[in-house]
């Protein structure tokens, strides 16, 4: 973990700054930020376009490939991430010598405008937000950052089971089937129409995304203790078992659902939709947490040898949240009908090609900003109203250059 904040109740509510972060947390948020995006490119390409089950040969491998690595699996390991940094933030206020309360007050407003920059995101641009999600969490758990280890597994154990089974029915409820495909509904033909569905449908998802996302918070809160991504190399035992274990059972968990999507196995009964529907969720928690050990033990292999790729992915993870919502703007202009409508021209392979290309877009933006010093817009305004404009006019200074492409 980077060294302490400051004492003093002035400079110890200072954010950290991005020469003090470890690299596998940013570079696990870069990378996974490829699966968001993709992930998102084919869930709009298939409600804009009408595509239910996959009817050529592209169709059938992007969506088998979507659900079976990509849904569920990328959202779980942003909101482990988030927990881990808020266990990282009560960590260093505590090395300071600061007392419980502000650190409390100072989460909760970090909170409150985290559900504020997601309301915007949702009316605005995009109706699968998870930033009000995370705000949410600020609000609501966060006497759970002083709980023992053993209870926040606990916690965690009885919220994966209980919170993903409610979010199955409840899925499977406003949806109608396992595959969850809204393919058949006519998308909104003008701006403010899709403006004001995604206002109505904002107070149902954030609850209905915060099910899911407690269980991976309380085990991020619990690896930020342990420092398992500022310190990865005294943890590769853990972090080989925890990839290997969660990648193959995040497949293999998203296996019936993909089958069910692409129309290899027919709608099954409701007792079996759910069934699957739940494994799916569950099995996405082991392969987000799988993601997140791969990443780990890329960044004990790539040590100190910064190179180019590394820079560029570790810039886009500290410049998350400004990524994340240009991704949003992406998908409004290229795929609404009242803008560039391209879903209709695409297949399922090339909107994930679009997709990556998106983010790749976004990660060339996140170097730009680095090599000038900058913080993201966004991270730049959460920080000014969660901290105050003395931390937020610090310049952003991200960590040396090296040589080569790692």
């Amino acid at each position: 973990m980077a060294s302490p904040l400051p004492s003093g109740p002035a400079q110890a509510q200072r954010a950290l700054p991005a020469s003090g972060r470890a690299l596998a947390p940013d570079l696990a948020r870069g990378v996974m930020l490829l699966l968001i995006a993709t992930v998102h490119a084919h869930m709009i390409w298939q409600m804009q376009s009408g595509t239910g089950a996959a009817a050529t040969l592209p169709d059938t491998l992007a969506t088998l490939a979507m659900v079976v690595f990509g849904e569920a699996r990328g959202y779980p390991m942003f909101a482990a991430l988030f927990g881990y940094g808020l266990a990282g933030i009560l960590i260093r206020a505590q090395e300071s010598g600061r007392d419980w309360a502000p650190v409390r007050g100072l989460l909760r407003r970090r909170g409150r405008w985290l559900v504020v920059f997601g309301l915007a995101h949702t009316v605005l641009l995009f109706p699968g937000d998870i930033l009000a999600v995370y705000g949410a969490i600020a609000l609501l758990l966060t006497p759970v950052l002083r709980f023992s280890g053993r209870r926040l597994l606990v916690h965690a154990a009885v919220w994966g089971v209980a919170g993903s089974l409610l979010y199955s029915v409840l899925y499977y409820v406003l949806l109608g089937s396992v595959g969850g495909s809204a393919s058949g509904t006519a998308p909104p033909q003008d701006y403010f129409t899709d403006m004001a569905i995604r206002l109505v449908s904002w107070p149902v998802t954030v609850p209905l995304f915060l099910l899911t996302a407690v269980l991976p918070f309380l085990v991020g809160v619990w690896a930020g203790r342990r420092r398992l991504l500022d310190e990865p190399a005294r943890h590769t035992g853990l972090l080989v078992k925890t990839a290997l274990i969660g990648v193959a059972v995040g497949a293999l968990g998203g296996l019936p659902q993909a089958l069910t999507a692409i129309g290899a196995w027919a709608e099954p009964p409701i007792a079996a939709s759910l069934a699957m529907g739940w494994l799916h969720t569950l099995s996405g928690y082991a392969g987000g947490f799988g993601y997140a050990a791969l990443i780990a033990l890329a960044a004990v292999a790539i040590g100190g040898r910064r190179g180019l790729a590394t820079r560029a992915l570790t810039a886009c993870g500290q410049r998350s949240m400004t990524c994340y919502l240009l991704q949003s703007l992406a998908w409004l202009i290229l795929f609404t009908p009242y803008t560039l409508d391209l879903a209709g021209a695409l297949n399922g392979m090339e909107a994930i090609g679009v997709g990556a290309a998106v983010w790749l877009a976004t990660v060339v933006v996140a170097e730009l900003l680095s090599r000038s010093g900058r913080r993201g817009p966004t991270e730049t305004a959460l920080r000014r109203l969660t901290y105050g404009p003395a931390d937020s006019a610090r310049p952003a200074h991200d960590p040396p250059r090296g040589a080569g492409v790692a």
